[in-house]
């Protein structure tokens, strides 16, 4: 039975030009089985294919399907963000637009959400991706888990269906560095997962390149966790203590064993050791103070340059 809630499914753009007429399409079948009343926003997130020409054409012939412009790449999770912003429906579905996440998976994302559920992720089952992807995404959670104090599954990804409050709340945080399953998952609510099929790209190849993905790995790991001033501090206080045993040891080399040890190689080792040491410490400490100095700017997170089929949010 369809419900006569809203729907409303963000989709950000960047790259994969040519799967949005077949996405749309699939979108809008599988979305008719739920309800009459939905949404398609496509936030064009400064794709370097001109994705734009094809949202404008879609949303020409579809008045259902929002499109939305941003001034310039701010990234997938911002894009993100400015979607969940003008989204208008009581239920909320995140994909991805390269048609790896299967609209039609929609219809049992939701199923799953009337079981009671706030939130529902879609839980990736064989994943069509490069083995290097897969075992890179592995290691940041296991590294990430450990920073945070919890536990995150790697099979998890964007595509997911909230209700309303969660939505609202996960707006409410306006952090610059942002993960959105993480920040879905700290907010609480009843969660759930889901086991779906995971497609082959429809075209082109990931821009998130090794480079991009050790950066933002970085950034949440830095503005999400303070563990690593911890173990700093922790490892600061363990390299004393050896340093001082080790000092302890050399003067008894010297007064018992070896009287012509020669005292300049001790103090050596330790101006190079105490000289890294401290480096390495400012260094981490910098990287907090850059992130606290980027966050109390209050830049806004996303600029929107042109709406399309705009609604008016209740």
């Amino acid at each position: 039975m369809k419900t006569t809630k809203k729907i409303s499914v963000v989709i950000p753009v960047y790259g994969c030009r040519g799967a949005l007429v077949e996405l749309c399409e699939r979108l809008n079948k599988s979305l008719k089985k739920i309800t009459d009343s939905y949404e398609i926003i496509l936030v064009n997130d400064g794709c370097p294919q001109n994705s734009w020409e094809s949202i404008v054409e879609i949303c020409k012939d579809d008045k259902r399907v929002k499109g939305i412009e941003l001034s310039r790449n701010f990234g997938q999770m911002k894009a993100i963000l400015a979607g969940l912003d003008n989204a208008t429906g009581d239920y909320v579905v995140v994909m991805d637009c390269d048609l790896q996440d299967r609209p039609e998976e929609i219809e049992n994302l939701y199923k799953k959400l009337e079981e009671g559920y706030d939130v529902v992720f879609a839980k990736r089952v064989s994943r069509k991706d490069k083995k290097r992807k897969i075992f890179i995404a592995k290691l940041f959670y296991k590294i990430y888990g450990l920073a945070a104090g919890v536990k995150y599954d790697p099979e998890l990804c964007n595509f997911s269906i909230m209700r309303r409050n969660v939505v609202d709340a996960y707006c409410s945080m306006r952090e610059e560095h942002r993960a959105f399953v993480m920040y879905v998952q700290w907010l609480g609510f009843k969660q759930a997962t889901l086991p779906v099929e995971h497609s082959e790209r429809k075209e082109g190849k990931s821009s998130y390149s090794l480079r991009r993905r050790i950066k933002l790995a970085t950034e949440i790991l830095l503005s999400q966790s303070d563990k690593f001033l911890k173990f700093i501090a922790i490892a600061g206080l363990i390299i004393s203590l050896l340093s001082f045993i080790a000092i302890i040891a050399i003067i008894i080399v010297h007064l018992f064993i070896y009287p012509q040890l020669s005292g300049w190689v001790s103090t050596i080792c330790m101006i190079c050791l105490m000289s890294g040491l401290n480096i390495f410490v400012v260094g981490i400490a910098g990287l907090y103070i850059g992130k606290i100095f980027i966050q109390v700017k209050e830049r806004p997170l996303y600029i929107i340059r042109t709406t399309l089929n705009e609604e008016e949010k209740k």
